[in-house]
């Protein structure tokens, strides 16, 4: 296709997304991450669209420490990990990510993204079998879909009957991995993990959780959706992210056996092939993990902030997704009128929440998501509150969406 063909037809689609009203638009802030933010167009928003969970992205400790990293280590390393891109941070960061975790050992990636392609394409293969939920997140989707030889099933969303059936017909397997995230991100709702735990158990099943929007938000010290079923020591493999909870920056890793991770540094290819975690980002996580461990009650606080606007939401008459972590989805079933929501929010309130519609969520299910931090005052959470009662009277679509 010649180029004026391609760009031709580039242009004719993002026309009819427009059409659609679902075209998405970037929204620069100007300055960081906190409970209220300045945007380039608007100041004094309130965000509540970030995976700041703990308020730890702008925290003076936090900061420092990448300063300080960029100080003694520089920009970046320059090489990947098995050349000369290792620095002591790097050890230090994950010795403290497999102590706090309860782990044998850790390994950084750039990203979460990256840690879970660099896990699982790595570990299975022929005659292994992965068994992933339905609405895992799209990078435990293109990770398994880059597995070779591995066969491949889905289970029903959550639903412990289909998983055991999927057990039962790939029993005869070399390895049976299942894959699960601990917080679905779009639905904000737990993985069953008392129950997932079980049916591994009774099948020799391995289990591996990505608990990105879990870790620094469920269990009594933050450490995660395992924590808070109780089964801590009994997930084999755990990914997470230094992007959401612990401060925000970037930067995924793994937590498992001491074998599981050596194995990995033999083999994973974006492990073998990218550049290490910036030192100074490494720095900031180590801070981040450190304030995490010294003050719990941020974890409570955010709790107890999910627990009030849930209420309150309820109380306007919104329909919610039930969940105890910090994602609040609000349904309102169409694409478009999700995203004028978010846009009148923005417009009208200086309120910042995104819209989401098909495709990444099931068509007729579009919603707003609303994600809290422990920053968040109740004053703040009351002007949001404020804001949402508002749209009641001045978007009149809304009713009858819900």
């Amino acid at each position: 296709m010649a180029r004026a063909e391609r760009e031709a037809r580039f242009a004719q689609e993002l026309d009819q997304v427009r059409e659609g009203g679902t075209y998405k638009e970037l929204r620069h802030l100007a300055g960081a991450t906190g409970a209220v933010v300045d945007l380039e167009d608007r100041k004094n928003v309130l965000l509540l669209c970030a995976n700041n969970y703990l308020g730890l992205a702008n925290h003076p400790e936090v900061v420092q420490a990448g300063k300080d990293g960029l100080d003694h280590y520089g920009a970046g390393t320059a090489s990947v990990r098995f050349i000369c891109g290792t620095f002591t941070v790097h050890r230090q960061l994950e010795q403290g990510l497999a102590s706090f975790f309860h782990t044998e050992a850790a390994l950084t990636y750039v990203s979460a993204w990256n840690a879970n392609e660099g896990v699982i394409p790595t570990l299975m293969g022929e005659g292994d079998v992965i068994i992933s939920d339905a609405l895992n997140h799209a990078s435990i989707i293109d990770a398994v879909r880059l597995t070779r030889g591995a066969t491949r099933a889905i289970y029903k969303h959550a639903s412990m009957d289909d998983l055991r059936a999927k057990l039962r017909e790939h029993a005869g397997s070399r390895t049976m991995l299942i894959i699960t995230d601990g917080v679905f991100s779009m639905e904000g709702d737990l993985a069953p993990l008392s129950q997932i735990c079980q049916l591994a158990d009774e099948y020799g099943a391995l289990i591996m959780m990505d608990d990105s929007h879990g870790t620094g938000v469920l269990g009594a010290t933050g450490r995660g959706t395992h924590e808070h079923f109780g089964v801590l020591d009994r997930i084999d493999i755990l990914t997470s992210t230094l992007g959401k909870a612990l401060g925000g920056a970037a930067g995924g890793f793994v937590c498992g056996s001491r074998t599981l991770v050596d194995y990995l540094i033999q083999k994973s290819r974006p492990q073998l092939f990218s550049n290490a975690l910036p030192p100074t980002v490494a720095a900031s996580a180590i801070r981040a993990l450190e304030i995490l461990e010294r003050e719990p009650e941020r974890v409570q606080r955010l709790r107890e902030n999910a627990a009030w606007f849930r209420g309150e939401l309820r109380g306007l008459g919104y329909r919610l997704l039930e969940s105890e972590s910090a994602i609040i989805p609000v349904i309102v079933g169409d694409t478009a009128l999700a995203i004028r929501l978010s846009r009148t929010l923005y417009d009208d309130h200086g309120v910042f929440v995104i819209g989401f519609g098909y495709p990444v969520v099931p068509e007729g299910t579009a919603r707003l998501r609303v994600q809290l931090s422990a920053s968040h005052t109740r004053a703040h959470l009351q002007r949001a509150i404020d804001a949402f009662a508002a749209l009641r009277s001045e978007i009149p679509d809304l009713s009858t969406a819900m």
